[in-house]
């Protein structure tokens, strides 16, 4: 068994699988490298569902990435559905923690660890898919000395994930997923030195591997902002931009992103749309609890009718008719809030 040269991480979302079929297609036998993958993929999927798709379509080995197992060359590892996937020197950690960018595996917490654990020989790779998950890994990897490529936005299915890292940064190469194969083949024969990648990005890699609650840790990262952690209720700490974007050498980020101490984080787009799940749950458990209170009030208001109580019965229907003012409000609330969500 021989360690790779090079770690490979790959991210995508929407559109994944026929791309991801593709690309693993193009990949050469005797490269010097192991890959990863992070799909985004339900809860519920099988794990090795990837797999059994991927496999007919390589002669490199595909597998379900496993706790402490060693990386080898010339292996693909997928990550399992509800499980964060980390790579450590030689071997790879799975993860329980919270959910980044509202996803469990995350792209960002694969592509941060393997910048702190191999920096320069790591090849961090966008395809297709929505919103912006892998964009703050991709920031780490490219602070960290590793190359950095996305497919071309014009031919991906989904172009905002590959969009959002080419709004954020300079990438290495951004280019059609054709050629990707040779490309990264040509990147391996290279041999670069391994750096020490910076410190928050070790430290928040730090944080997803061993799920780190405290509050120094994510004190180091950023100041505290006026926002709650829409999952758990705690305080969000706003990541600088120094922090998440480019450093000196390669210019200034401009990607916001929050986090808090309990290891939940958000780009500001998954947080509006994370704000925008629970503002709605929110108000359907109040419209269930005042419907309910207005039919108990009504069988009240019946009860007390049948009894010849009239004025006790006056007074509950009033009540009933108060809160069917503010159920009616509350629909409304509800339908004009589909278009904001």
């Amino acid at each position: 068994m021989k360690a790779p040269k090079f770690i490979i991480v790959v991210g995508t979302s929407a559109g994944g699988m026929n791309a991801l079929i593709e690309f693993v297609s193009q990949l050469k036998e005797n490269i010097d490298a192991a890959f990863f993958i992070v799909m985004h993929l339900s809860r519920t999927s099988i794990s090795d569902f990837l797999v059994h798709r991927l496999q007919p379509h390589t002669s490199l080995k595909c597998e379900v990435a496993k706790e402490d197992a060693k990386i080898e060359k010339g292996h693909i590892y997928v990550a399992a559905p509800n499980q964060h996937l980390l790579v450590k020197k030689n071997k790879i950690i799975l993860g329980w923690g919270p959910e980044e960018n509202r996803w469990r595996p995350s792209i960002d917490v694969l592509f941060r660890s393997a910048a702190a654990a191999y920096s320069t020989r790591v090849i961090g790779i966008v395809l297709t898919g929505s919103l912006d998950d892998g964009t703050t890994g991709m920031l780490a990897i490219k602070r960290s000395g590793g190359t950095c490529m996305v497919q071309d936005p014009n031919e991906a299915e989904y172009p905002d994930m590959p969009l959002s890292v080419l709004n954020n940064m300079e990438v290495d190469y951004c280019i059609p997923l054709h050629q990707m194969g040779e490309t990264i083949f040509e990147i391996s024969q290279n041999n670069p030195e391994e750096i020490a990648a910076p410190q928050d990005v070790i430290i928040e890699s730090e944080i997803a591997e061993r799920v780190v609650v405290d509050y120094e840790h994510v004190k180091q990262l950023g100041e505290k902002s006026i926002y709650a952690c829409p999952d758990c209720g705690g305080g969000l700490w706003d990541i600088p931009k120094q922090n998440v974007g480019l450093n000196d050498k390669v210019g200034q980020g401009n990607s916001d992103r929050y986090r808090c101490h309990i290891g939940h984080s958000y780009s500001e787009k998954d947080l509006v749309v994370k704000q925008g799940e629970i503002l709605e749950s929110t108000l359907w458990i109040a419209l269930r609890i005042m419907e309910e209170r207005r039919t108990l009030l009504k069988k009240m208001e019946d009860d007390n009718q049948k009894k010849g109580l009239s004025k006790m019965a006056s007074s509950y229907q009033e009540k009933g008719e108060d809160i069917q003012f503010h159920v009616d409000k509350m629909k409304e609330i509800l339908y004009a809030t589909q278009d904001t969500l």
